[in-house]
This record gives C-alpha cells, sequence and structure tokens, in this order.
C-alpha cells in the first residue's frame, strides 16, 4: 500500500475465495488485539467493521504511518511501519487460525487494499460516506437489525455504549464534523450504490 500523510483512507480485505476470517467471538476479538499491536502506533483509526470473511477500517494516517521501515536497523527495506504491521499482523492471524481450524495456505486474499477518500475538495471527499458504509454493513448484510446489536464494530463507541478506546473517536468527531452531522442521525441515510463504487 501506498499511504501519504494526513489522509482519510479505507484499508480493507477478505478472505481468500470469499472464505470465513472470523470463526469464534475470540477470533474477532484476538484479530482486534492485532490491529491494536500493529496498526494503532502508526495511524489513528476512525471506524471499524469485522464481518464474518472481511474487515473494513477508516484510518488517518500521519508520518509514521509513511516511516520507511528498518529491518535491525541495518537495512532499509521498501516498507513503510504501516505496511509492515500489516503483514505481521495478517500473518500471525492466520496462522493461529490454520492451527485452530486445521488448514493450510492463504487466508485473506493477497494484497490488503486502501483507497482515500478524504479530499480538498468536498465534491470529491467520501469520509462520511465511507464512515456510514463501514458502520451499516452489519445490517445491510442482515446479520443484526440494528447497528448497536454487532459486537464487532466501532458503532457501540461512538453510540456511547461501550468505552472502547481503539478508535480515536475525538478525531473521528472532528474530521467528520460532527457538530454538523450528528451522530445519532449519520446512518440513516443509506450509501447510494455509485457511491459505494468510489470506497473501492
Amino acid at each position: 500500500m501506498k499511504l501519504l500523510p494526513d489522509r482519510i483512507y479505507h484499508v480493507y480485505n477478505r478472505g481468500n475465495q470469499k472464505q470465513r476470517i472470523f470463526f469464534t467471538r475470540d477470533n474477532y476479538l484476538f484479530f482486534l488485539g492485532k490491529v491494536r499491536k500493529y496498526w494503532r502506533p502508526y495511524c489513528d483509526i476512525l471506524c471499524y467493521c469485522l464481518m464474518p470473511n472481511h474487515f473494513h477500517f477508516m484510518i488517518k494516517t500521519n508520518e509514521s504511518t509513511v516511516r520507511p521501515f528498518r529491518e535491525k536497523e541495518s537495512r532499509l527495506i521498501n516498507w513503510t511501519h504501516f505496511s509492515w504491521g500489516t503483514q505481521q499482523m495478517l500473518n500471525q492471524y492466520t496462522r493461529a487460525m490454520q492451527i485452530q481450524e486445521d488448514f493450510s495456505g492463504s487466508l485473506f486474499t493477497q494484497n490488503t487494499k486502501s483507497r482515500q477518500v478524504s479530499s480538498e475538495w468536498s465534491w470529491e471527499d467520501y469520509t462520511l460516506w465511507c464512515f456510514r458504509h463501514i458502520l451499516q454493513n452489519p445490517v445491510k448484510a442482515k446479520l443484526v437489525k440494528h447497528y448497536g446489536q454487532w459486537e464487532f464494530s466501532a458503532y457501540r463507541d461512538f453510540a456511547g455504549i461501550r468505552s472502547g478506546t481503539l478508535c480515536n473517536i475525538a478525531l473521528a468527531a472532528k474530521e467528520l464534523a460532527f457538530d454538523l452531522n450528528p451522530f445519532e442521525t449519520l446512518l440513516d441515510v443509506d450509501v447510494p450504490p455509485d457511491i459505494v463504487k468510489k470506497l473501492f
């Protein structure tokens, strides 16, 4: 992934051949622990949703995100801290699932994707739409009837149901202008199909 600092990105991946990537509640929590360890030091997480066979994150980058990663402080490899963290996170999670589910081979599709959704121009900025799309996922997929019923997204943190610390709620509120776009009504608007295409 080639990311620029001070931008907002939609970062996502899915199971190889659309297979499940989360099998138990503990799997979701284990994965979020890896996100906290390998992503959170290098970016601000604005929101997320883990689905049975894919995941979505909306992140804001900074200089740490794009800083070249030095292996053993001796040689420079063609990775940033964020890309190195992504590789570590997915590899460690995959190894754990291979043991748990007794399989070999890939769990995720080959490359984690990113799409810049922020822009200096309002007509090209899809940050609000991306936020809606990510948190609406479980209801759209008919996994639950209400967003708050899905444990593995940032919805409960934004709604004040849970005191999660993975997302930078204050920064998300600033970037999404919650004073003008109250969170309570933000998800009442469906994301049009043509806008969804802009997020991937």
